[in-house]
């Protein structure tokens, strides 16, 4: 189906503002989660009576379901409609978040953040697409850079609101929160938001490819955590990844030989969709080991507080979270690819930036570099994403918006230990094999600047990648 042939559903003004306000709240939630998990971990290993790596388990539970289940919840969205779908994982989402709040112990509440998993599974897969639906072209970005608002401050305000949450009233509200949000946007989801046009055509699942996929990246997602805290060359993690290949390759071969593929490989002949996913994946993986090492240099170079380390960390996500609208509307009016274009250049510059950190470094030389690199997030993913779903056909909105939710989760999942590799592997060669958390200061400090600069290099990747789409983009457009 043509782009063109992309036409919104009707609605006025203040619905479409509503349908936004539902959504918005559902993808807000499932964000805040993530960060808000991981400072719990400690509180949670004390009140359980449990290890660590036990513990670790209540947020790694949730990220395997979420990103393991993505392509096979979205096109079931394609199939079955996305509204219904997105309901029910506000509500699986809400009544698990209830039973995190009351779980008696570390195993229930792994299970029941698994629960999570699979509702959130819905809510970022789908969220992306109603809004495509919803919103003309004209307006597209200008929406979905108000989404990408909302997930960066669920970013920002994760591990800062889960820090006060506990502090003041323990482990269980920082799961207990989410039950009136779930209640409210699942109220407005009904009210608001119309029923997907229905597909044309016959269609039918793929299960065998739904099983491959969610094996694929199942492995993949343990097997990286694993070669994290065992190494990748211990006898787990091989195995998961040897088992992510094959089933990778299975799936491949599986999928281009299907009427009703899960995944239609054609998709990606479409440069504007296939381009803009590998620039967001290369982002992501900046972004993810961004995260990972900047505490390290933080709290062992400059022996920052926590808390101020925490209101630091949160200077890029809220600054891209500011600009992303702002992003949005440039984009509809003067093309989402060239907005993206500026803001990875300004990412670029901002990790150059960065990678003169040292130990004179002031709170207003960090604001000040960081303020580029986030003005630059800002500007690239809101119009990134536009872009992308504005490339796919109707009838698969669904599983671009999961490709898309796919980019960010493998980005992740690579990006912590690439980054966290190259990050302790300098360290290393500087402070004569010392870990990073008994390195000294110098030697943190080489290990952040020469990871900050192989970041600047995987953004040249993102930048090439975005360019070739433009001047491809063009090209068609002038015959």
């Amino acid at each position: 189906m043509a782009r063109s042939q992309l036409q919104p559903l009707a609605l006025s003004d203040s619905q479409k503002m509503l349908v936004l306000l539902g959504v918005g709240l559902g993808i807000f939630m499932s964000t805040l989660d993530v960060g808000i998990i991981n400072v719990a971990l400690p509180t949670l290993v004390k009140t359980f009576n449990t290890s660590f790596p036990t513990a670790q388990w209540a947020a790694m539970s949730y990220l395997l379901v979420s990103s393991g289940l993505v392509l096979a919840a979205t096109r079931l969205g394609d199939m079955w409609g996305k509204k219904p779908l997105f309901q029910m994982g506000v509500a699986v989402f809400t009544f698990s978040s209830l039973l995190c709040g009351l779980a008696p112990s570390i195993e229930w509440l792994i299970g029941f953040r698994a629960l999570q998993g699979l509702g959130a599974v819905f809510i970022s897969g789908l969220g992306l697409a109603i809004v495509t639906e919803v919103f003309p072209t004209a307006e597209r970005g200008r929406a979905v850079g108000i989404i990408g608002s909302v997930v960066s401050l669920g970013v920002a305000f994760g591990p800062s609101v889960g820090g006060l949450l506990l502090a003041w009233f323990g482990w269980h509200i920082i799961f207990l929160i989410n039950v009136p949000i779930g209640i409210i946007a699942s109220f407005l989801v009904a009210k608001v938001v119309p029923p997907s046009a229905p597909t044309s055509g016959k269609q039918k699942f793929d299960p065998f490819g739904a099983i491959l996929a969610t094996l694929t990246l199942g492995s993949f997602g343990l097997g990286m955590t694993l070669g994290q805290s065992q190494g990748f060359i211990n006898i787990n993690t091989l195995v998961l990844l040897s088992i992510a290949t094959l089933s990778f390759l299975t799936f491949l071969v599986l999928e281009a030989m299907l009427d009703f593929p899960l995944l239609d490989l054609k998709l990606f002949r479409n440069l504007q969709l296939s381009m803009g996913l590998l620039s967001g994946w290369l982002t992501f993986i900046v972004i993810s080991g961004a995260l990972l090492v900047t505490p390290f240099f933080l709290e062992q170079v400059k022996q920052y507080p926590t808390s101020k380390v925490g209101l630091l960390l949160a200077v890029s996500p809220v600054l891209s979270g500011l600009i992303a609208p702002l992003a949005g509307i440039l984009s509809d009016r003067l093309g989402a690819q060239r907005i993206s274009l500026i803001g990875l250049g300004l990412m670029i510059g901002g990790c150059l930036a960065i990678s003169t950190f040292d130990a004179q470094l002031t709170e207003l030389g960090y604001v000040t570099r960081y303020f580029i690199y986030g003005i630059g997030l800002g500007l690239f993913q809101a119009p990134n994403n536009s872009a992308v779903m504005g490339a796919a056909p109707r009838e698969r909105l669904g599983i671009a918006s999961g490709l898309l939710s796919l980019s960010r989760t493998s980005g992740s999942t690579v990006g912590v230990p690439l980054m966290g590799a190259v990050f302790g592997g300098l360290i290393a060669s500087v402070a004569a094999g010392k870990d990073v958390a008994a390195a000294p200061a110098e030697a943190i400090i080489v290990g952040f600047q020469g990871t900050f600069r192989l970041a600047a290099v995987i953004l040249c990747g993102a930048a090439f990648a975005s360019v070739f789409r433009l001047r491809r983009g063009a090209g068609e457009q002038g015959r």
